[in-house]
């Protein structure tokens, strides 16, 4: 919305700077920021008041985790409220790509708003079945995929670029829009399962985020393509200002998500973020990348793959508990050392995942 200040400029003066991606990123990561330190205390005192009890806690769960009876939910609102006031703010809102990502976001976010609801009301951690959280989750990524691929260039509509080759590229044709689907869903619950901890899943969430940020600037910019040699996707440029405001909204809800949380993500914040993480790699045509940079969430999620599979086949277990970040609870590590170990491994993922832009 700000962007169309810089109409009133000729060319100079200050109203110039909102022509500038990186000066309305830095402009979407303050005003998320500010927003959550505005809100999250009065949201907190809201949610406290209205869901009595908090979130369920799993019984058949770690020991240590019953000492957090009574933490609300739903935080994830503080998220999503600061990300959409900076994007609507500062990105351009002629560009398809920021509301294509909106459209996701918010639509998930919906979603678990409707399952966190669901399991305070019940007080059960079932919450909205899972069947219909699965098939309103296709529907919605979809729905992006199919408007990514409207608005990617001719050259690449349907194509699946490799992360380290120039110009390797897989003709997926209708398939592009499926494959969408299960980066975008799997992206989704992928951040869910990790959001088992406090502080665990917002971290490495804003690590992926700020990774695919720049990777967007860089493959918006037909002179940084050429000079890395990587795919030229107009337009997406824009989402580093959406990527700030994760960043910004979720300095902002780890404040008072750092341990002892005072409030959950819940599966509001986290199907929101994943799925927003998913569509961005759609929308910049690094969905490879990003198994890379969200490695983590690959790995939580292959955690519980596994442990069904097996359990199914051998009524044995090959983790403690799944996801993975349980298993080392019940090792006995102790939860900050395994919120920080895992923030580590999302940064070297990131670097690695950048560095896909340059070894080629």
């Amino acid at each position: 919305m700000l962007y169309w200040l810089a109409e009133l400029s000729d060319g100079g003066g200050a109203f110039n700077l909102f022509r500038y991606i990186t000066f309305r990123a830095g402009g979407a990561f303050l005003t998320a920021l500010v927003f959550g330190f505005l809100f999250g205390r009065p949201l907190i005192d809201v949610l406290r008041r209205t869901q009595g009890k908090g979130q369920p806690i799993r019984s058949d769960g770690p020991e240590g985790h019953l000492t957090k009876a009574g933490t609300p939910t739903m935080g994830g609102l503080l998220i999503v409220g600061a990300l959409l006031t900076s994007t609507l703010l500062w990105a351009r809102l002629d560009n398809p790509f920021v509301w294509m990502v909106l459209f996701v976001t918010m639509s998930y976010a919906a979603i678990g708003f409707a399952d966190d609801y669901s399991k305070v009301r019940k007080q059960t951690s079932a919450g909205v079945p899972g069947k219909v959280r699965l098939l309103l989750g296709f529907i919605i990524a979809g729905v992006a995929g199919t408007w990514a691929a409207l608005y990617h260039p001719e050259a690449l509509t349907g194509q699946l670029a490799f992360p380290f080759f120039k110009n390797l590229l897989l003709d997926m044709g209708l398939f592009f829009v499926p494959f969408a689907i299960i980066v975008i869903v799997g992206a989704a619950n992928a951040v869910n399962l990790t959001d088992g901890l406090d502080g665990l899943a917002i971290m490495p969430v804003m690590i992926a985020a700020g990774t695919l940020g720049i990777i967007a600037y860089a493959v918006g910019r037909v002179d940084v393509t050429e000079y890395l040699d990587v795919h030229y996707v107009p337009g997406t440029g824009e989402l580093l200002i959406f990527t700030a405001g994760i960043f910004g909204g979720g300095l902002g809800f780890l404040w008072y998500n750092a341990p002892p949380a005072a409030v959950f993500m819940g599966d509001t914040g986290s199907l929101a973020l994943g799925g927003a993480l998913g569509a961005i790699a759609v929308a910049t045509k690094h969905e490879l990348v990003l198994a890379i940079v969200g490695g983590l969430f690959v790995v939580e999620a292959l955690s519980v793959i596994v442990q069904v599979l097996y359990f199914k086949r051998t009524g044995k277990r090959v983790f403690l508990m799944a996801p993975i970040h349980h298993h080392y609870e019940k090792k006995g590590w102790a939860e900050p050392q395994i919120v920080i170990r895992f923030w580590i491994i999302s940064l070297i993922l990131a670097l690695i995942g950048l560095a896909t832009l340059k070894v080629r």
